[in-house]
This record gives C-alpha cells, sequence and structure tokens, in this order.
C-alpha cells in the first residue's frame, strides 16, 4: 500500500497557537478554476476583438481583461480509526471532532484583539463593542506537495460516515472550497516564480521533442 501524502491549513495568524489541520492528501479529482472577463468594446469589423496581424498587435485585441483569484475544490479524507486502533485517547474519546473543529473554527470570522490577537468574532472578545471590532476572514497556507499557497476558505461541507455509539464521528469527508489570495505576499510570489519555472521546463521539452 502506497503511503499517502500529507496535505496541511496553517493558519497564519498571531494565535496561541496557530491553527494546523493536517490531513492523508490522495484525491482522485482536484479542481482549480479561473475565469477572466474580456473586454473588446466595439471593435470594428471583427466579432470578439480587434483586428490582428502581426503578435505585437495582439495587446490590442481585448483592450481589457479582469482576472479572477483562482479557487480550489477538493476532498479530503478526515479518520480516526488508526488512530482509536493504536490506543490513542483522544481520538478513543473524541473522534475526529477536533479536526472538524479545527475547520469550523477556520472558516468562521476573526477579529483583531489585543496585541494583534486574532479571536472568534462570534466570542466577542476583540473590542469592548461590537461596532469597534474588525472582523476578517482567516489567512491560511495550503500545503500541498511542493505548493504552499495562501487561501481564503470560503467553503466546508462535512459528509460524517462513521460514528462511535456516542455519537461523535470518527470517519467523515470534507469538501473545501478555497480561494487563492493573489498579490504581494511571499507566499504567492514563489509561487508564480514555481509557475514561471514549470512552465519554461515544458516549453524546453516540446522544443527538444521536435514538436516545432
Amino acid at each position: 500500500m502506497l503511503n499517502t501524502i500529507k496535505g496541511m491549513l496553517i493558519e497564519y495568524a498571531l494565535a496561541l497557537p496557530p491553527l494546523v489541520l493536517v490531513f492523508d492528501f490522495n484525491p482522485q479529482s482536484l479542481t482549480r478554476s479561473r475565469t477572466i472577463t474580456l473586454r473588446t468594446g466595439s471593435a470594428p469589423g471583427t466579432r470578439g476583438g480587434y483586428d490582428f496581424a502581426l503578435p505585437t498587435e495582439t495587446a490590442r485585441v481585448a483592450q481589457g481583461v479582469t482576472v479572477q483569484p483562482e479557487s480550489f475544490t477538493m476532498d479530503i479524507l478526515l479518520d480516526a480509526t488508526d488512530r482509536m486502533n493504536d490506543g490513542d485517547p483522544i481520538a478513543t474519546v473524541a473522534g475526529i471532532e477536533p479536526e472538524l473543529d479545527t475547520l469550523r473554527t477556520m472558516v468562521e470570522p476573526k477579529a483583531q484583539g489585543p496585541g494583534g490577537l486574532q479571536t472568534l468574532a462570534s466570542l466577542g472578545l476583540g473590542g469592548q463593542r461590537a461596532f469597534q471590532r474588525s472582523e476578517s476572514a482567516s489567512v491560511l497556507l495550503l500545503v500541498w506537495g511542493t505548493h504552499i499557497l495562501p487561501v481564503f476558505l470560503t467553503s466546508v461541507r462535512i459528509t460524517e460516515e462513521a460514528h462511535l455509539p456516542s455519537l461523535v464521528p470518527y470517519r467523515a469527508r470534507a469538501s473545501l472550497t478555497m480561494q487563492v489570495i493573489e498579490g504581494n505576499n511571499p507566499f504567492y510570489q514563489v509561487e508564480k516564480v514555481r509557475q514561471v519555472v514549470g512552465a519554461a521546463l515544458n516549453t524546453g521539452r516540446t522544443v527538444i521533442g521536435g514538436i516545432f
């Protein structure tokens, strides 16, 4: 049996301690999506863009473009069976509820507290009055293979599959939807460099293979 690669979600914040979820990750499928909106204006004499003949003219084919952030949807398996069989006291009593609670906490808004520490906004500890609290989504790092991506967790869907006699779940599948935080942050900049290098490797392989 092949070992399953571990994935992680890590909260990137001042927290004591930061939230961390480690999961086995070997999906049958992973959905990545990105959409763009083209602005072609009232281009004369053509459909869907301005006329062009040379590569130097292609920049004006679409006079503008709006790019939506990339998003991921993945299913992960949370299973405490092995830990229960090994006598893990937390798994024996609580199953995977600690992991599910971590996911629920990651997706809930946070409030900025004293010294920059973040707490759940629903606890009301971020300020003396509700209107003084600055609520925001958690910034998470998705560690997935060679990728470390800054993301927002925008949707969590849990399907519990097996329970202890106490009705505590010990096996569940979680469908997670994440939006990549694209911009001037070190994690995304490293990912873009990795992407450019990967594309260059593909181009080199294609040329060496004699496609062109």
